[in-house]
């Protein structure tokens, strides 16, 4: 690892970390900006408004789009738009990770990865807009992607970049929330100027870019100096995609603990729609509205429970406990969602589902910045860790139908019971991957 003069400060704070005999601690907080007026306000901004951008899309306008382009063949423009865009995805976050953190420009490391996400935003929506076919409608979707992924590049590495181990937690809550928090706020605005099409495209975009740029303006984001730019060679190149779980252990289990939650996380959110018309005997017109109030349910659940967690978890310096607790949490709600037999019943399973979510997310981000394999260049690695939370959105669709085929018959075709716990499953066998994890209390 390239040292730095802040190396020390970027090393585990002794209030939130366990000793271990190759980490220093006693850092103090004041090694850390930790920043205040406004910081976590425009931070959320940014977070959520590049959610907008990135879901209202996936989830509403796209398909629109998409039955504009070829009404008969609609799904498969979908399909290959969506598809194609999350490939480029799964790269951008390492790659564009890696570049942040070797950034030596007069503007910092994080600064021009938020403005390029304003613009991708902007020239993505209107892409978007002006496709005419499935080739262009893809490019845009392309292109908004990767505006995702640079903005969420820089603003999630912006949290250890500026703030001390025991102050990350608010911060975390904040983006680990953004994305729900962004469907809601994206989808109400949505419905505002439906079915104006544009309008529903472009605010969504226009208010992602607003944030991230004004999250620029407002992040003190420290110049890197040529000194110490971290080396680069074919190594380098080839663990851009890659951390050694032997030479990481604690990211290691970090990482698949985060995967297998949201694998649980995929199968609620995926095919709840389903489970609306095929269990619960929603009409095609009615599931939209009964989808919308499930996300504000569960959202409304996750910010309540995520701002509290998020202060107790820095106050008493512990993180996994939380971690656990929510994974359970979850898993409950999930079980509980399995079983719901009316649509009140399956509200409340997922508020359950919602705290669970809330508070993993509070202490998540904050427990993954402390077992960073190297805590001055985040953002690669951080990137590599946006993984485990997007590719259960490729691995469900494939294996879902396998679970659904469990015990199905002619009076239930789709067991949506056993996909529901396949879920549940997956988010406690997430909340045991935690306690291996060391150098995290």
């Amino acid at each position: 690892m390239t040292t730095s003069p802040l190396e020390s400060a970027s090393q585990p704070d002794v209030a939130v970390v366990a000793a271990d005999a190759d980490t220093p601690t006693g850092t103090p907080a004041s090694a850390w900006p930790n920043p205040r007026n406004g910081f976590l306000f425009f931070l959320g901004f940014a977070a959520i408004g590049a959610g907008m951008a990135s879901l209202v899309p996936a989830v509403l306008t796209l398909s629109l789009k998409a039955a504009q382009i070829d009404a008969a063949n609609a799904t498969t423009v979908l399909s290959v738009t969506v598809g194609v865009g999350s490939v480029f995805s799964l790269i951008a976050f390492p790659a564009l990770g890696r570049l942040s953190d070797r950034t030596t420009g007069r503007f910092g490391r994080r600064r021009p990865f938020l403005l390029l996400g304003a613009l991708l935003f902007i020239l993505g929506a209107i892409g978007i807009i002006a496709a005419q076919n499935t080739f262009t409608l893809t490019l845009a979707n392309i292109v908004t992607a990767v505006g995702y992924s640079s903005a969420a590049v820089a603003f999630t590495a912006a949290i250890p970049d500026q703030l001390a181990p025991d102050r990350r937690g608010p911060a975390s809550a904040i983006v680990g929330l953004s994305l729900p928090v962004g469907a809601v706020t994206g989808l109400f605005i949505a419905q505002l100027v439906s079915p104006n099409l544009t309008l529903m495209v472009l605010i969504p975009a226009v208010i992602a870019a607003a944030g991230a740029a004004l999250f620029a303006v407002k992040l003190g984001d420290r110049k890197l100096a040529a000194a110490e730019r971290p080396h680069f060679g074919w190594t380098q190149f080839l663990t851009t995609f890659w951390v050694s779980p032997r030479k990481s252990p604690n990211y290691a289990w970090a990482w698949f603990s985060r995967l297998l939650l949201f694998l649980g996380v995929a199968a609620i959110q995926a095919y709840q729609a389903f489970y609306l018309i095929m269990v619960l005997h929603f009409t095609p017109d009615e599931v939209a509205q009964a989808v919308f109030l499930s996300t504000l349910v569960l959202t409304a659940a996750a910010l309540i429970f995520a701002s509290i967690a998020g202060k107790v978890s820095d106050r008493i310096g512990r993180r996994k406990p939380f971690v656990i607790t929510a994974a359970v949490i979850f898993a409950v709600g999930l079980a509980l969602a399995s079983f719901a037999g009316s649509f009140p019943a399956f509200l409340v399973a997922i508020g359950v589902v919602g705290v669970g979510q809330g508070v993993y997310m509070a202490v998540d981000i904050a427990l993954v910045t402390q077992v960073l394999p190297d805590p001055d260049n985040p953002a690669k690695d951080l990137g590599i860790m946006n993984l485990a939370s997007t590719l259960p959105g490729t691995i469900v669709p494939t294996v879902a139908p396998a679970v659904l085929a469990i015990g199905a018959s002619a009076a239930n075709p789709q067991n949506f019971t056993a996909l529901f716990l396949f879920g549940a499953i997956a988010g406690l066998l997430g909340a045991v991957l935690i306690v291996p994890i060391r150098k995290v209390r």
